[in-house]
């Protein structure tokens, strides 16, 4: 087996992913681009997006970290909006752009027209989500893209799997097909609600981080495998399970939350640049078997079909979030703040990814009685534009737009303040608990270590409160800034000095490993993120 294609391929992506972090450009846009102009390049080894490892492989552990990072409690209260887009709108666009597209393209059977409908029917909000992150959407608004894309997949698939039928000669109905998408969808939060509790208990009796860590990776390829072996949706099980587990996640403890935050961030960065890169990559096997529809007939057919996804969105958003919130009072009072302009970038934030090529890439070659899939290397080249079409025109117009639209942004002061209260609270209760320990003379420490104990606690509850008060007016930092940098450079003077003793032989390379560490748990604590 040759490795050396899948090493390029990670390296490579790896590099235009950190490039991208030092431009104003999407790094998905970037990657895709840069996919696109490697797959021109003789010699580039042929990569082909193979369905039976994607889906498996590689959605469950972006699903996972997705919805680790989620939250619970706000995707509870934009439960309404969320299922619509990502139950609703994924059912109304395949029906819409497969009757479409059977009206469009001349000879196309309905239930061919329909499996493409179903395979670019969901959005993937991974570029959309980054670039609301980078523009400081509102959450509400964040909160909707991300829960969309955790549970549009299961919807998607479940219907491709239905409309495939139906092609394919198996007789499928529409009675058949509901079944189905229940069977599915219930399944797979049933297989989710099994697994969650017993997972967390695992990981909070695991004693050591590394096993935790270990137990943390399988999670997904767990959920997702139980799932698809009892024909649910492997989707909906690891969405229950990651939104559970990170919810429950204080309860795990320090060392294991801090491995694996830094071991998920790796994941997640090679992965999603992976799969961006290969989206570009993907043109010469495209165009190897789009054959008679070369030309200027398949760059109308890939514009008609672009046009209707994006037009049937806003078909889509408009009506199921006004209409009812100028019906019913309740929900008007529950999405308070909900304007056109929101409902705007929700229906323009609509672009395409890997899941849909990756579902392309499975529409088998032959049908039941022998003969080929009809239109299926037209199905793959719709696919491959309407992904590459929408990354492109809406990914990089989105920025600009929400700019345009003036939205409220994040309110940092007010975030800043409700922090600051938090840790009041937090710092008053600890203080209390820590004067009680004290009292027992089974915990009795010299009076220096006592106010220590009291110092980090008053440092910790003034941190935030400083970030709401002046700076200095020469560097431009915070009292607490002006702190974590002169820790850090205490500590890598201490650093240095043990660098020093290990090359004269004074101490061995453990006992300096030892030491080291204990300075970066140190510098950790006093350098912690604030963002």
């Amino acid at each position: 087996m040759n490795v050396l294609p899948l090493l390029l391929l990670v390296a490579g992506s790896a590099t235009v992913a950190g490039l991208a972090r030092r431009t104003p450009v999407p790094a998905p846009l970037l990657l895709v681009a840069a996919g696109l102009a490697v797959s021109y390049l003789p010699g580039v080894p042929g990569y082909t997006l193979d369905p039976e490892v994607v889906l498996p492989l590689v959605l469950p552990p972006l699903l996972y970290t997705a919805a680790t990072d989620s939250s619970y409690l706000d995707l509870r209260a934009q439960m309404r909006p969320v299922a619509l887009l990502s139950v609703g709108y994924v059912l109304f666009a395949t029906l819409a752009v497969g009757w479409a597209v059977y009206l469009i393209v001349p000879g196309m059977p309905l239930t061919a027209a329909l499996v493409l409908g179903a395979v670019i029917a969901p959005p993937d909000a991974v570029a959309a989500t980054a670039v609301a992150r980078r523009v400081g959407l509102p959450s509400r608004i964040t909160t909707i893209l991300q829960g969309e894309s955790l549970v549009n997949d299961a919807t998607a698939i479940t219907a491709y799997k239905v409309a495939l039928a139906a092609a394919v000669g198996e007789g499928a109905t529409w009675a058949d097909g509901t079944r189905e998408f229940l069977v599915a969808a219930f399944g797979g939060v049933a297989v989710g609600l099994l697994l969650m509790m017993p997972i967390h208990w695992l990981r909070t009796h695991l004693k050591e981080a590394l096993l935790q860590n270990t137990l943390s990776l399988l999670i997904p390829f767990v959920a997702y495998g139980a799932a698809e072996w009892v024909h649910a949706s492997g989707v909906l099980a690891v969405v229950v399970v990651a939104l559970y587990l990170g919810y429950h996640n204080w309860q795990v403890d320090f060392a294991t939350r801090l491995q694996e935050e830094a071991v998920w961030k790796m994941v997640a960065f090679v992965l999603e640049s992976a799969v961006f890169a290969l989206i570009g990559l993907q043109l010469p096997v495209v165009l190897r078997g789009l054959g008679a529809y070369e030309g200027l007939r398949a760059a109308w057919y890939a514009l008609a079909v672009f046009l209707v996804v994006v037009l049937s969105r806003f078909v889509w958003v408009y009506p199921v979030t006004h209409v009812p919130r100028a019906l019913f009072r309740r929900i008007r009072e529950r999405e308070e703040g909900q304007t056109w302009k929101g409902s705007f970038v929700i229906g323009w934030a609509g672009m395409r990814g890997v899941v849909s090529l990756a579902i392309a890439f499975s529409i088998p070659r032959t049908m039941h009685d022998g003969s080929a899939f009809p239109f299926r290397n037209l199905i793959l080249f719709l696919t491959f534009t309407t992904v590459i079409g929408t990354l492109v025109a809406q990914g990089l117009s989105l920025p600009p737009l929400i700019r345009l639209l003036r939205l409220p942004g994040r309110d940092t002061q007010a975030e800043t303040l409700a922090e600051a209260n938090a840790q009041a609270q937090a710092s008053r209760a600890a203080e209390t608990h820590l004067e009680a320990l004290l009292d027992d003379e089974r915990n009795a420490l010299p009076p220096p270590l006592a106010d220590r104990l009291r110092m980090v606690l008053e440092r910790r509850r003034n941190a935030v409160w400083e970030r709401l008060g002046s700076v200095n007016p020469v560097t431009g930092e915070t009292h607490d800034d002006t702190y974590r940098r002169l820790s850090r450079q205490m500590i890598g003077a201490e650093r240095e000095v043990f660098v020093r003793l290990r090359n004269h032989r004074y101490i061995d390379d453990e006992m300096l490993r030892t030491l080291l560490r204990r300075l970066d748990l140190e510098e950790a604590a006093a350098y912690r993120e604030t963002t």
